[in-house]
């Protein structure tokens, strides 16, 4: 039952609870307790409403930075990665493979705020060797939504 939960709680956090547990065979409460216990066990993590900013009218500047670090001896990246993740401006802090060691993904308002967020906050933690700062200029899909408009068609269609 957790995993069918939590599939369908990914991609629709706002379902009636009484609806997913007709849709599961169970009763309300018994989905209320499993979602309880997931919560308690930080399987669940938190809600999040994807919201598209521009169609808002609010101007804001998201940012994915790669970032080269020098693990620290007994504690690896945990340590780096908690000091960049406590920063209000980030919203995610990700360990990956490739040429490279964290995704950094960052909000601002203004590109100049990222900017600053970057050479003052970012870079000078002493175990930053590099850091490599890429603009998101439009989002096309995001946590599984398709967040761009369809394109219309505007051939003229011949006899």
């Amino acid at each position: 039952m957790r995993e069918k939960i939590l599939t369908f709680i990914e991609k629709n956090s706002r379902v009636d609870l009484n609806e997913l547990a007709v849709m599961l065979g169970v009763d309300e409460a018994a989905v209320i307790n499993e979602l309880a216990a997931m919560e308690k066990e930080r399987i669940i993590c938190g809600y999040h409403t994807l919201i598209d900013w521009d169609k808002a009218g609010v101007e804001k500047v998201t940012a994915m930075i790669e970032v080269s670090v020098t693990p620290q001896k007994g504690m690896g990246f945990d340590k780096i990665a908690s000091g960049i993740y406590k920063y209000p401006e980030v919203n995610s802090v990700y360990l990956i493979s490739g040429g490279f060691d964290l995704m950094v993904i960052i909000e601002g308002k203004t590109l100049r705020e990222v900017s600053q967020f970057v050479s003052e906050k970012l870079a000078p933690h002493d175990q930053v060797l590099s850091t490599k700062t890429n603009f998101i200029l439009k989002k096309y899909k995001d946590h599984g939504t398709v967040m761009a408009e369809p394109s219309k068609d505007e051939r003229i269609m011949m006899a």
